[in-house]
C-alpha cells in the first residue's frame, strides 16, 4: 500500500525561483562564453574595477570559494585581463587589478549581463515585469534577506554578479 502524498497548499517558491535562476544562468552562461568569459569573471572583473580589492574581498562579494576564487583569477590573467598586485593601501596584501584590456572586456560582458536580463524581463508584460521586480526587491531587504543558520545549511546557489 503506498501513502498518499501531502496536498500542496502553496505554490512551490523554492521550484519557481530555483528554475529561473538555473536557467538564467544558462543562459547567461553561454552569453558570456561567447566573448570567452564566465560569469565568475565578469563578477571579479566589474567589482575589481570598482575599488581596490583583494582576492578575499571578491571572493566573498561573488560568493566563491578560495580555489574557484584563485582558478578565476589565474583565468583572467591568463587572458591579460587582470592580475595580482600589491595593494597601495597594504604591501603585504594583493589586489586584483584589472588590465586596461580587462577594463574594455569588462564594459562588453556587462553589456551582455544586461542584455540577458532585460530579454528575461522582456517576456513579461510591462505591469507583471514591474511587479516581479518590485516584489523581489521587497523580499531581498525584507523576510529574505539574511539566511537562518541550520544544522545542515542549504547549498547556496552558484554565481552573483
Amino acid at each position: 500500500m503506498t501513502a498518499m502524498a501531502p496536498a500542496r497548499t502553496e505554490p512551490d517558491l523554492s521550484f519557481l525561483l530555483d528554475h529561473t535562476s538555473h536557467v538564467l544562468r544558462t543562459r547567461m552562461s553561454a552569453a558570456l562564453g561567447e566573448i570567452g568569459l564566465t560569469p565568475r569573471m565578469h563578477c571579479v572583473l566589474v567589482h575589481a574595477l570598482e575599488e581596490e580589492r583583494t582576492q578575499a574581498q571578491l571572493a566573498e562579494i561573488g560568493d566563491m570559494d578560495k580555489t574557484t576564487m584563485v582558478v578565476t583569477v589565474d583565468a583572467l590573467e591568463e587572458a591579460g585581463l587582470a592580475e595580482r598586485r600589491p595593494s597601495a593601501a597594504d604591501r603585504r596584501a594583493r589586489i586584483i587589478a584589472v588590465t586596461e584590456e580587462g577594463a574594455k572586456v569588462a564594459k562588453q560582458s556587462q553589456k551582455i549581463v544586461d542584455r540577458v536580463h532585460q530579454d528575461a524581463l522582456a517576456s513579461l508584460p510591462d505591469g507583471e515585469r514591474e511587479a516581479l521586480l518590485h516584489a523581489l526587491n521587497r523580499l531581498v531587504t525584507g523576510h529574505l534577506e539574511v539566511p537562518v543558520d541550520s544544522p545542515r545549511p542549504a547549498r547556496r546557489a552558484r554565481q552573483k554578479g
